[in-house]
């Protein structure tokens, strides 16, 4: 879609008569920047959706399978530790650090 609306000027340029090409450039350079913008908007939710996915990764990596199994028949009391013990491993599990060395590969600029 982006390529053909490139391509378009040069489809349209040689036709256009002489005292309308500026005018025909403007819009068609509006229109390449709006489709950009959009562009950018969409890579810019897709990198905001792969960073949430990414830490969730790395939670779930640090949390480990043998929590799951542990949890269950504990007291009350053991569930709230477990429930702390779940909030200090997502602050714990380096997921800043590699995400801010993550993103300036997938930031566009």
């Amino acid at each position: 879609e982006m390529n053909t609306e490139i391509d378009r000027i040069n489809q349209v340029l040689p036709t256009t008569p002489t005292n309308e090409k500026s005018d025909e450039i403007r819009q068609w350079t509006g229109t390449v920047i709006d489709k950009m913008d959009h562009y950018k908007a969409k890579h810019l939710r897709y990198v905001e959706e792969a960073t949430t996915l990414l830490e969730l990764s790395l939670w779930k990596a640090k949390l480990g399978a043998r929590e799951d199994s542990c949890a269950e028949g504990r007291t009350k009391k053991a569930k709230v530790d477990v429930e702390s013990a779940r909030k200090e491993r997502r602050i714990t599990c380096g997921a800043d650090m590699v995400i801010k060395n993550v993103l300036p590969f997938l930031q566009l600029e």
